[in-house]
This record gives structure tokens, sequence and C-alpha cells, in this order.
């Protein structure tokens, strides 16, 4: 028996298959869903998502959101997902600093509550693509 998992972002669907198992960050440590799980509903943070299917193993870089787990199907809703084979350390490096560079003058601009929250998830999101990348070499 397998999982259905989906990934979805506000852009698109980023992964739609079935896999053996998922194991991901969430809010309160990391959390591994098999067949059978109990019904679930959690924040995810920025990490690792790892998948199984018959020893075979992807990982993808995901940033917050929200797991639910209900029967045999998960879901992760995110504000961004991308596949370890994807990243590009170099553009996440430059993302950071750029995000990181605007949240400095955000503090003398008093930047909208909104923007300054999308600053920080690029931030987020780019630090967990680079870790990712750099434990999987």
């Amino acid at each position: 028996m397998a999982l259905i998992l989906e990934i979805v972002t506000p852009e698109k669907r980023v992964l739609n298959k079935n896999v053996d198992r998922v194991k991901l960050p969430c809010c309160e440590g990391e959390i591994e869903v098999l067949p059978g799980h109990i019904p679930l509903i959690t924040m995810v943070d920025a990490g690792e998502v790892k998948t199984q299917t018959a020893g075979d193993v992807e990982y993808l870089a995901v940033d917050k959101g929200f797991v639910e787990v209900f029967g045999d199907k998960v879901s992760i809703l995110t504000e961004a997902a991308i596949d370890i084979e994807e990243i590009d350390v170099e553009a996440a490096e430059n993302a950071q600093k750029r995000a990181e560079e605007a949240l400095q003058r955000a503090e003398e601009e008093k930047l909208d509550p909104a923007e300054v929250e999308k600053l920080e998830s690029i931030a987020r999101f780019s630090i967990a693509q680079k870790l990712l990348k750099k434990n999987r070499r």
C-alpha cells in the first residue's frame, strides 16, 4: 500500500506521486508518515522533505506551511518547494543576501509587515536550500 504525496505552492503543484513513506519537518520536530497514519493537520517548518519509494530516496526543500494527512494522502501546502537537483546554491546565497539587506533597511523605512514577512520567507527558504544541498552532496 502506498501514500499519495502532494506538494502544492501558490504557484504550482510541485509534486504528486505515490511514495512508501515521507519524512518532513514540523513545528514540534520531524515526523515520518507511513500508510495507515492517523489523521493529522500540523504546521510544516522550512527544511527537508525526504520521500522513499521502493528503495529510491528523493529530497526536496520546503518553506513553512501546513501538512494534512488523511487516509493515505499527504498534502503539503507550502510557500515554496524545490527538488534537491534543481537547487542553485549561488542563486540561493544571492537571494538570502538581498533579503537580509532589505530586512536591515526595513527597520529604517518602516516597511509593511506583509513585506517584512515575505523577505523573511525568502531568507528562510534560501537557508533551507543551501543546507539541504550541502548535506546531500
